[in-house]
């Protein structure tokens, strides 16, 4: 399977472009802080509800606390007030489909991410934890995909079958090139064997390794003595080599240095990922 051979992965500027995020956050990446308010005082601030009410919806699924999406459901119907039906909304997108862990469920990291999403961007974040995902799947050969499917299948459709759609670069500050997939018909009668059957006999020469409507800009390869990029998740960090996406672009001919690259990848678990945090970030 091509996937299995090559560091084949998102990028940052693709999923920026994707999302079209404001460029004042484009320099801002969200990083959780070593110390975070209570899940109970984020929801009590995104809903308008009170303490007490939010206490008792609030559950306990693994090793973190969420709140259930059918209870969010019906405060968007009934809230008196409508900017907090759009913001509950907004934290329900982001818990279920942006980063989804327990189903049918928001878990707490999102809170906070969503509470600063006016000043930093959340593509790291999902970048992020869309890597970590693929590689914990790949590693195991098995396993459900935690993050947001719906945009890795947009970028994944970019980049393969070449033959079935024109190239073309996007002049048009109001193009948006998700509407334009929404407003596609799908398929949806594609077999789980017949995925199974096309991503296996891929051949190099259907990629494309750049997606035709990505606009050549400058690229961030290393951060300060690392030769990667330390991309924070919401529930760890991950290490992205940006050189191995360039070299299979055919831009770098040569060996990206990947030494000590897994120590960079940790979740946010127990006091020593504290440390890591302020020797990376």
């Amino acid at each position: 399977m091509l996937l299995s051979v090559s560091d084949l992965v998102p990028t940052l500027k693709e999923y920026t472009t994707l999302l079209r995020c404001p460029r004042i956050q484009g320099h801002k990446a969200y990083v959780r802080p070593a110390s975070l308010p209570t899940f109970t005082k984020k929801l009590v601030q995104i809903t308008g509800m009170s303490e007490q009410w939010v206490v008792a919806h609030v559950q306990q699924k693994g090793n973190s606390k969420c709140i259930s999406w059918a209870i969010l459901r019906d405060l968007i119907l009934t809230h008196p007030d409508v900017k907090k039906r759009v913001d509950i909304l907004d934290l329900s997108i982001y818990g279920m489909v942006v980063f989804p862990k327990a189903l049918g469920h928001i878990d707490e990291a999102v809170a906070d991410l969503f509470d600063r999403l006016g000043k930093n961007t959340p593509v790291p974040a999902i970048l992020a934890e869309t890597i970590r995902s693929l590689n914990a799947c790949r590693r195991a050969g098995e396993g459900r995909f935690i993050g947001c499917a719906q945009l890795l299948l947009v970028w994944f459709h970019s980049h393969f079958w070449k033959l079935d759609k024109i190239p073309y670069r996007v002049f048009f500050e109001g193009y948006s090139l998700l509407k334009e997939v929404v407003d596609r018909l799908r398929r949806d009668d594609i077999s789980e064997e017949r995925w199974i059957d096309i991503l296996q006999n891929l051949r190099k020469e259907d990629v494309m390794w750049k997606a035709p409507w990505l606009v050549p800009s400058e690229v961030l390869y290393r951060c300060g003595s690392f030769d990667w990029v330390p991309l924070p998740r919401i529930w760890g960090a991950v290490g992205y080599t940006l050189l191995l996406v360039l070299r299979q672009y055919q831009a770098r001919q040569f060996i990206p240095a990947t030494q000590s690259l897994a120590q960079s990848d940790f979740s946010y678990k127990g006091d020593h990922y504290k440390k890591r945090m302020r020797e990376i970030f």
